[in-house]
């Protein structure tokens, strides 16, 4: 995975890693959720990858857009 920027240093996301067609975050408490086309969107994933790119608003776009449409979850 690839550690995360967090720009603002208030992120709850800390590292990432890009597929074609999703995206696997891990959050600061340890989970990690995979989003991918059929269960989140793709316009959604492919706008994850640009925030997860970009190094801000990764967090708040998945507490606000995609809440819990992801496709798997690891504790």
């Amino acid at each position: 995975m690839k550690r995360y920027r967090d720009l603002s240093g208030q992120s709850g996301v800390v590292a990432y890693d890009i597929s074609n067609d999703a995206i696997t975050v891990k959050f600061r408490d340890g989970d990690v959720y995979r989003y991918d086309y059929s269960s989140t969107g793709q316009r959604e994933v492919e706008e994850m990858k640009r925030l997860a790119l970009a190094g801000q608003g990764l967090a708040t776009y998945i507490s606000r857009v995609v809440k819990d449409r992801y496709a798997r979850k690891w504790s």
